[in-house]
């Protein structure tokens, strides 16, 4: 919009939140004001802010008459027609962001698990009050993988999609492939340096990520995803030992989002993952996110970036504050709804890494393979050394079936081996 010729539309914005994702918000609409003004036309003028306490010290400086303690302060004003939400957390986070739908205005919010945990009830609303509700930094931050998939790329049925969409388990898993390091070491380094909370649970666990492929996969698939249906697998059982016999292999060691759509069936999943180190996301280290999809127009697709942060994750807030500021919203949720139900599979092909201290004496691997040939799981490559008593023994299958797989390790007893790991192998990225 030309300012020139045009006069400067005021945006009356009420925070919910002023953390670091909110205070990197402030500061960006103060740095980025006269830019705004002169490209869009716009300016975004900051009327509440909702925080827990009043007297806490924060990452900026807003004013004492903005901050207030009281919610309502914020949803019930008719004044303010873009709310910020920047709480986290699932409650009273969704509560608010479907309040502040019911009363017109526009949202946007970072909050992959209020999205996740309320999809249906938050979209539903937004449609039907013909409210906005835009939650591009929910999703690997800065990275526009949310507009990409739910514009840019419109004309495609995508059928898979692999990401690493979580900053604090790639630093952790690459520190320990780059230094050999622990995962306890590896932890309190990212700790150390911010990247890891004190509590670092919902990232290590999965958990994180499992929100994130939630959402990012019922936009991919025009199908919701619930979060309950996705399989998910921590780091914490990754060992030294893991990535060296993975590199050895040929692989890098990932926390990797998986969706694939096939038909009406649909599988999603988050776990550690040996990728090819020839592939695109092997070389996607530190606290750096990638997705790397597959459309069927346009084939292979990476985005890759800052995933995290409070300034990346700024720059996709005040992005998104600008799309609803120019867009009408009767008809903005028109890209987000679905288009039919879908079955999860959990029976799904992949290739496995089986780590197992087997007994060292003749026959043990005649055994074993022929309890894993019994349920259809066949070796693609194997490695045994020697040693007193036990001895390592590491298997990569061909494609097998999930529940062959478990079944086959549950027949194996402890007097021929211990599976000490299982580990998922995507070759056909």
């Amino acid at each position: 919009m030309d300012s020139t010729t045009n006069s400067i539309r005021q945006i009356a914005v009420g925070f919910l939140g002023m953390g670091n994702i909110g205070a990197g918000v402030w500061r960006l609409i103060g740095e980025m004001q006269d830019e705004i003004a002169s490209r869009e036309g716009v300016e975004f003028a900051v009327k509440k802010v909702l925080v827990r306490d009043l007297l806490k010290r924060r990452g900026a400086a807003v004013p004492k008459e903005l901050l207030t303690t009281n919610a309502d302060d914020v949803l019930n004003d008719p004044g303010i027609a873009l709310v910020v939400e920047a709480l986290g957390g699932e409650q009273p986070a969704a509560e608010y962001i479907r309040r502040a739908l019911i009363a017109g205005k526009s949202v946007v919010t970072a909050n992959k698990l209020a999205l996740a945990t309320h999809w249906k009830e938050l979209l539903e609303t937004a449609h039907e009050t013909g409210s906005c509700l835009y939650f591009e930094p929910g999703v690997c931050g800065a990275i526009p993988v949310i507009r990409t998939v739910t514009d840019s790329l419109q004309a495609n049925r995508i059928e898979r999609l692999y990401g690493i969409i979580n900053g604090t388990t790639n630093y952790i898993l690459s520190q320990m492939s780059a230094k050999d390091a622990s995962y306890a070491d590896a932890l309190f380094d990212a700790q150390q340096l911010g990247l890891a909370e004190p509590d670092p649970t919902a990232d290590v666990e999965g958990g994180d990520a499992a929100c994130k492929l939630s959402i990012l996969s019922t936009l991919a698939f025009r199908a919701h995803v619930p979060l309950e249906g996705l399989f998910r697998r921590g780091i914490t059982t990754i060992t030294p030992i893991d990535v060296s016999y993975g590199r050895e292999l040929g692989y890098a060691i990932k926390l990797l989002a998986v969706a694939k759509r096939d038909g009406n069936k649909v599988q999603a999943r988050v776990h550690p993952t040996f990728v090819p180190l020839s592939h695109p996301l092997a070389s996607v280290n530190g606290s750096l996110n990638a997705v790397y999809l597959y459309g069927h127009a346009c084939g292979e697709l990476m985005l890759y970036g800052r995933g995290a942060g409070d300034a990346p994750t700024a720059s996709a807030v005040v992005s998104d504050m600008l799309a609803a500021a120019r867009t009408d919203c009767s008809n903005a949720s028109a890209a987000y709804r679905m288009t039919g139900a879908v079955e999860m599979d959990t029976d799904w092909e992949s290739r496995y890494f089986i780590r197992l201290q087997a007994v060292d004496q003749p026959g043990v691997l005649g055994a074993i393979a022929g309890i894993l040939g019994r349920h259809g799981v066949s070796i693609a490559s194997m490695r045994q050394t020697t040693g007193e008593g036990r001895a390592p023994l590491l298997f990569v299958t061909h494609m097998a079936r999930e529940k062959d797989v478990r079944a086959a390790l549950g027949e194996i007893d402890e007097s021929l081996a211990t599976i000490e790991n299982v580990i998922y192998v995507e070759e056909g990225l």
